[in-house]
């Protein structure tokens, strides 16, 4: 009994080493890894709130798998996988944009270009001869971003903050009350287009690092746990940051020491923070009845 309860406590002891994470943050390409999460969490947290409440997430979805489209295409013809995914995402996120402007339309458009893009993308890596390395696109390679992943991401974040400052305002009156904007000569349709783009730039860093099965845990999840908890719009924002980043680093440095994927751990904190906001949205609305 005890030789068998001590190999396992061994095991756990060995799998739960943390000083291989305080040892691995000492590494060039750990802390490339660490700033990129922060970045890719600045990201989610800024957008989330607004693809939330324009009711965005299936694009979101469909602008990063068509973000592997385009890193497909990139492979096959022999130039940046990176620039790829980001232009195949950029292209579908400005279709979802222009197609998609109302709401009932939104959906429709979205699964008709999704489905069309991805047989391309699977067509793409056929004749590229190494289908797995589309295993590697859907789940992210957040440890080899490198340093010139990281200046993408970089660029990424600064494009998307300059653009946000300067739309922000009209584009969340867009989002909140779309006809009365409308009538008051927002351009709602240039806005959207607009925003779609960002959204898509932000998409395609995303499955560099995280995969494009799990860019939603960071650009969907922290701002819908966010707006469960408040309505304030600043509040909403500055929680979804919050949330991002610690679902984001926390993800990674948590990841370091059993050895396992990231993206295990950044969906699992994302998750449970929007668990927790839900019930403590849950219990604000029953004490207002």
């Amino acid at each position: 009994m005890s030789t068998t309860y001590t190999a396992a406590d061994r095991s756990l002891s060995d799998l739960w080493d943390f000083s291989t994470t305080i040892d691995l943050l000492g590494y060039d390409f750990m802390q490339q890894a660490l700033l990129a999460m922060v970045l890719l969490g600045l990201l989610g947290g800024l957008l989330g709130p607004l693809i939330v409440a324009r009711q965005m997430s299936f694009a979101v979805h469909g602008a990063s798998e068509l973000s592997v489209t385009g890193a497909a295409a990139a492979l096959l013809i022999g130039f940046s996988v990176n620039l790829g995914g980001v232009i195949g995402a950029v292209i579908a996120a400005a279709v979802f944009g222009f197609l998609g402007n109302k709401a009932r339309e939104r959906d429709s458009v979205i699964g008709v270009v999704m489905a069309f893009g991805l047989g391309i993308g699977v067509l793409f890596l056929a004749l590229y001869g190494r289908i797995g390395t589309g295993f590697a696109l859907l789940t992210g390679q957040v440890v080899s971003v490198g340093i010139n992943g990281l200046v993408a991401i970089a660029i990424t974040t600064g494009i998307v903050v300059v653009v946000l400052a300067v739309i922000y305002r009209p584009l969340l009156f867009a989002s909140t009350d779309p006809r009365v904007a409308q009538a008051q000569g927002v351009p709602i349709r240039t806005l959207s287009v607009v925003f779609a783009i960002i959204m898509g730039l932000a998409a395609a860093q995303g499955v560099q690092i995280i995969g494009a099965l799990l860019v939603m845990s960071l650009m969907i999840t922290p701002g819908a746990a966010a707006a469960r908890v408040t309505s304030n719009p600043t509040r909403t924002l500055v929680l979804s940051v919050v949330f991002a980043e610690v679902a984001a680093v926390g993800g990674l440095l948590l990841s370091l020491a059993p050895k396992l994927p990231v993206s295990v751990f950044v969906t699992i904190i994302s998750f449970a923070i929007y668990v927790v906001c839900r019930i403590i949205g849950n219990r604000r609305v029953h004490r207002t009845r």
